[in-house]
């Protein structure tokens, strides 16, 4: 939350950010089948402030690429929650994860469709 402090060289003050809204982590998203031609690529980074999390890193990814949201989002029309279509994989770092984990600077995140094959 920033902070006021009284500029001494006037009456006026500066505001002050918090270090860790100021800071920011890099992560980077895998993309897959159909939502990597959807998005026009297979590999997205984005930094993203460093107490951010999987839903934070999916808000960002869908206003880089918002055509994405109409495949990846249970309910894209409304768009007042991040809540993935349940067809929809998402990992962290190779491991399932959920939109309320928390992001560590380096995280790999994917998102994929159900794959079938033998």
């Amino acid at each position: 939350m920033p902070t006021t402090e009284p500029n001494s060289e006037s009456n006026e003050f500066n505001t002050i950010e918090d270090d860790a809204d100021r800071e920011t982590i890099s992560i980077t998203w895998r993309l897959f089948a159909d939502v990597a031609e959807i998005a026009g690529t297979r590999e997205k980074s984005i930094d993203i402030h460093t107490n951010a999390t999987i839903e934070d890193a999916i808000d960002e990814l869908l206003n880089d690429r918002p055509a994405l949201a109409n495949r990846v989002l249970l309910d894209a029309g409304t768009k007042t929650e991040t809540e993935l279509a349940t067809e929809i994989n998402l990992l962290q770092n190779g491991s399932d994860a959920n939109r309320d984990d928390q992001l560590t600077d380096g995280d790999e995140l994917a998102l994929f469709p159900p794959v079938t094959g033998g």
